[in-house]
């Protein structure tokens, strides 16, 4: 990605030094370098992946369900889900968010059976996710205990940011009520057929990202919408860290 203050270097005032320019590289954190930075978001191989779980700690909960929807020019072109047996019960509380009983999945096939397909599916796009950091933490945490190394999927290496409309949400409906993915997809007008099943919630993000770009304050290249959602996102917490800090 460019940088500086007219977006042609490293240094403060935007202009390579004289004689060393062919030695600097500026380089975009976050993204999947071989998707290229520079690419327009509207041309981005995008997978928007959504997963079900036995709960929120994806230290000791497990996926039960997971599903990728690769998503370009506004149209999906892919989709794919899996039921998997977590390998323990699944509570009460999480059955009542999607429905999914142990008897569901009991004949289901563990993560570490299916490991190898789903990062497979996972390959050649730039991950998405609703509230992404969820959904981030129970993939990366099931690969890490299913023993998988191969991490060419962008989705399955720690050092790619995972596009995330709910930061979006954040900023662009920050007047609205209700920032959920059901609450911001009736007032963009989206379907979702069926809510907290993962295939559909995918599809619902990608959706609401597609709306989103269209907003003339959403950064139209990869690199740059990246380190955009970035400092919306640190932002965000630090309000959010303020909001806590006033409370106690």
């Amino acid at each position: 990605m460019r940088g500086g203050a007219d977006g042609g270097g490293c240094f403060p005032t935007g202009r390579h030094y004289p004689g060393i320019a062919h030695l600097l590289r500026a380089v975009a954190v976050g993204v999947a370098e071989e998707l290229g930075p520079e690419t327009e978001l509207a041309n981005l191989p995008l997978v928007a992946i959504d997963t079900e779980t036995t709960g929120r700690d994806a230290s000791r909960d497990r996926i039960v369900e997971i599903a990728c929807v690769h998503f370009r020019n506004g149209a999906v072109s892919f989709a794919k889900h899996w039921l998997v047996n977590p390998g323990i019960p699944i509570p009460k509380e999480a059955f009542d968010v999607h429905g999914i009983s142990d008897d569901d999945v009991r004949d289901k096939p563990r993560f570490a059976d299916v490991a190898a397909e789903i990062v497979a599916a996972f390959e050649g796009a730039v991950p998405l996710a609703y509230n992404a950091e969820f959904d981030r933490a129970f993939v990366l945490a099931e690969l890490e205990r299913a023993g998988v190394s191969e991490r060419r999927a962008p989705a399955c290496r720690r050092g790619v940011d995972w596009i995330d409309p709910l930061t979006w949400a954040r900023e662009l409906q920050k007047y609205e009520k209700g920032k959920s993915l059901g609450d911001v997809c009736a007032r963009l007008g989206i379907a979702i057929n069926q809510a907290h099943r993962a295939t559909d919630d995918a599809e619902a993000a990608a959706r609401v990202l597609h709306a989103f770009t269209a907003d003339p304050r959403v950064p139209k290249t990869y690199a740059a919408f990246v380190q955009e959602q970035r400092r919306l996102a640190r932002i965000f917490e630090e309000e959010r860290a303020k909001w806590k800090s006033a409370r106690t």
